[in-house]
């Protein structure tokens, strides 16, 4: 693998790889007969700022994806009460827990929304909660105190050890689950808010480094990482040409939105031109975004149950699924 995004030999779907691989068309012939629930509505109201994610996008990929997602959880399930039998217990069984992993701006919120929309619709109206690591990221002071405020999104800005226990604490049938919330408008932690998760049927956690290995330099010596809760994980793709772009693109259209607001924290950048705000979002991503992707998460691709990869144009072009 190089550092351009792309994918390496152990992920290509080669003879000695641990993944099949699925073109386009033959991964939407996978579907079958299932039906798509969303309307133009549902997508419009979950799809991400410059993610152009439309029916036709989620009929093709996420459609048969949710499928599989659903026969995976239901083999699970299956594999459960079979242990119960065994075991002579009567344990209610635990939620169904997806990783969504990928770089910043290649559109794995859009991804975890629509599978959340997607698995809410599933025989039986499973509850579904989704959250994102956002959440568990450092207090700015304390960023700033470490000295990293310019490497948020980095493992190491992110309070690891909560993230992990929050997931356990879920995975692990408790009534109640508490995580903090995180404001992308302040750019921090909201203090004193959080949202509660109630015992759901499946739990959909997105974020950047979710698939992080636990190492042996870990500060907090526990060799359990978040991802060792998840039953499937899910790590997007797209060449990192592209994502800069996209990247980028998104910065623009955020200045005259999201940045306008008069108490954002970005407010600096809404008056800057178009040219201003291209060069300063291609620093950003080149000096902060860039090497995150390359040191931390695409590393953590070949780690995941599928990838989804896009084209240029944010269309899903393969999807690669481990080998059971």
């Amino acid at each position: 693998m190089g550092h351009n995004g792309g994918m390496d030999e152990a992920v290509a779907g080669d003879a000695g790889s641990p993944f099949v691989t699925f073109s386009r068309a033959e991964w939407f012939a996978l579907a079958g007969k299932t039906p798509l629930p969303l309307t133009e509505h549902d997508i419009a109201r979950v799809r991400g700022l410059g993610d152009p994610v439309d029916l036709t996008e989620v009929d093709h990929i996420y459609r048969p994806l949710s499928r599989l997602l659903d026969l995976y959880s239901t083999a699970i399930g299956a594999l459960h009460h079979a242990s119960n039998e065994f075991l002579g217990e009567h344990a209610s069984r635990t939620p169904f827990v997806i990783g969504v992993a990928g770089s910043v701006a290649v559109g794995k919120s859009t991804t975890a929304r629509l599978l959340r929309e997607l698995m809410a619709r599933w025989p039986g109206s499973p509850r579904v909660e989704l959250i994102t690591t956002d959440g568990f990221l450092l207090p700015n002071s304390v960023l700033q105190e470490r000295g990293i405020l310019l490497k948020k999104g980095f493992p190491e800005s992110y309070d690891r050890k909560a993230l992990r226990a929050f997931v356990a604490a879920v995975k692990s049938g408790l009534p109640t689950v508490t995580a903090p919330v995180y404001s992308h408008h302040a750019y921090d932690i909201v203090p004193g808010e959080s949202i509660t998760v109630a015992r759901p049927d499946v739990l959909i956690v997105e974020g950047l480094n979710v698939l992080q290995p636990a190492t042996l330099r870990d500060p907090e010596g526990d060799s359990l990482t978040v991802s060792d809760y998840f039953d499937v994980s899910i790590y997007v793709d797209a060449d990192a040409a592209d994502v800069r772009r996209w990247y980028v693109d998104r910065f623009l259209s955020l200045r005259n939105t999201a940045f306008a607001q008069p108490d954002s924290y970005f407010r600096m950048f809404a008056s800057l031109t178009d040219a201003e705000a291209r060069e300063r979002a291609g620093e950003i991503w080149d000096s902060i975004n860039a090497p995150n992707l390359q040191r931390n998460i695409a590393p953590t691709r070949s780690r995941a149950t599928i990838i989804l990869r896009k084209g240029p144009d944010h269309a899903v072009e393969r999807v690669y699924l481990r080998k059971l």
